[in-house]
């Protein structure tokens, strides 16, 4: 999911509480708690994190709980701790034994790039 080139420029500890809403350019780790929504290119919630919002994000890696809607550009990962109790929009979507949805899946397809060509007939 994370390439040599992404790396985390912010993190919010276990002891950590926000009240209000978080913008982040880059990836964030939160592992404290959340009250308002949360728009990063990256989102990795620890196994203690907890958000009560909306989340918007590239990828969205859930170890923790969440409480509102989530839409992912490219990926959720929820893993065995981790429980979402809203709505889910993505393209990718990976659940462990153990992690938990409470709510609605929306998947589409990625755009393709291939083009079709049209055959004429042979005449």
């Amino acid at each position: 999911m994370f390439s040599k080139k992404d790396k985390l420029e912010s993190f919010l500890g276990k002891n950590t509480q926000v009240d209000g809403e978080i913008t982040v350019k880059g990836t964030l780790r939160l592992d404290g708690r959340v009250n308002g929504n949360v728009n990063a290119d990256w989102l990795v919630l620890g196994e203690g994190g907890f958000i009560k919002g909306d989340v918007k994000a590239n990828g969205i890696i859930v170890g923790g709980q969440i409480e509102g809607n989530l839409t992912a550009k490219e990926v959720v990962d929820i893993k065995h701790k981790g429980g979402i109790t809203g709505d889910i929009s993505t393209t990718k979507l990976a659940v462990s034994e153990g992690g938990i949805i409470d709510g609605r899946v929306s998947m589409r397809r990625e755009t393709s790039n291939i083009i079709e060509l049209k055959q004429e007939k042979a005449k």
